[in-house]
């Protein structure tokens, strides 16, 4: 999925950010307003949600071991692993 359009509504209960991708896809994820008072905070807080939850089903579904880690593509494997680290 190709990242098309990203909509942003705030609604009663805060605000709803769905990512639409070019297949018709979507996935939507709700900000409460104690997280973000406006739509370019709301749509920052929805893509740190999204980049934590990438990590779920991964490395044993495990937290990601640090930012890099968290914001990489996963191919930890193509070089040599450091301090016998494994993911």
């Amino acid at each position: 999925m190709n990242l098309m359009n990203t909509d942003i509504i705030h609604g009663p209960d805060g605000w709803n950010v769905e990512f639409v991708g070019d297949d018709g896809d979507a996935v939507s994820v709700h900000v409460s307003d104690d997280h973000a008072s406006d739509a370019d905070e709301a749509l920052e807080r929805a893509k740190a949600m999204m980049i934590q939850f990438t990590a779920f089903g991964t490395r044993g579904g495990g937290r990601s071991l640090n930012r890099y880690d968290t914001a990489s593509n996963g191919n930890f494997d193509e070089e040599p692993h450091l301090f016998d680290t494994s993911h």
